[in-house]
């Protein structure tokens, strides 16, 4: 018998972690890859503080919504864990 509450967003394909989020990661990994470009080509992708802000940003939203996930399940943020 199947469990039809569990939205479709909620489960996740075979091999694949639940919460992982593709979409945030292809941003993250386009962000490193526009820092890495203007450090190759400075002089043809000038202003590359973009993509370091978009990874900070992205960064910052991975961590908080991690954080938020732990408090919610567990009713506390262990900071040391986190760090671990």
């Amino acid at each position: 018998m199947t469990d039809t509450s569990v939205s479709a967003a909620n489960r996740t394909r075979p091999g694949r972690r639940a919460g992982f989020r593709g979409d945030v990661q292809g941003l993250r990994a386009f962000a490193v890859l526009a820092v890495i470009g203007v450090h190759l080509w400075p002089e043809f992708l000038p202003g590359g503080f973009a993509g370091v802000d978009v990874f900070f940003v992205i960064s910052g939203f991975l961590i908080t919504s991690h954080l938020l996930k732990e408090l919610e399940s567990t009713g506390r943020v262990r900071l040391v864990r986190f760090y671990t």
